[in-house]
Order: structure tokens, then sequence, then C-alpha cells
């Protein structure tokens, strides 16, 4: 997401917001998605393509997938265990 505001007050209510949103998600998820990010950014899109694909299928094989299914199907909150 990417927008323009218009105080510094403004800016820190919603990077605190994202950050928020961001501690809600799987440990497992956030941490394979800043690596990839940061592959990514040094390689070709093909490269970051095939690395994502090899991240995937490591996350699959968490309980963080079932525990989020579940969570979304119940629509209750979900805590992830830690790295």
């Amino acid at each position: 997401m990417s927008k323009v505001l218009d105080t510094p007050e403004e800016c820190l209510a919603t990077a605190v917001a994202m950050a928020t949103l961001i501690a809600t998600k799987s440990p497992v998820a956030v941490s394979t998605t800043k690596q990839s990010l940061i592959y990514s950014r040094d390689h070709s899109v093909q490269e970051g393509l095939d690395h994502i694909l090899m991240l995937n299928s490591v996350m699959l094989q968490t309980g963080d997938m079932k525990k989020a299914a579940i969570a979304s199907m119940t629509k209750k909150p979900v805590t992830f265990a830690k790295l």
C-alpha cells in the first residue's frame, strides 16, 4: 500500500495500524514474504517466481495454513506459534 499523508502524526498512526495488521499474520508467512522481497530485488522475475514457489512449498508444511483456514471459517481470531 502506498499513500501520501498530510502530517507526521497521521504517518505514525498509519504505520502503527499496518504493523498491527502484519502482527496478526502467520510469522512464517511474514518471514518468507520478507525473504522473497529481498531476493527478488536482485534477481530476474523468473528467479523471483521460482524462489517464491520454493518458499510457498515450505509454508504449506506448517500448521499455520490449517489454523488460518479454521479461523476464517469460524470468524474467530487466530493465534500463530512463534518462529
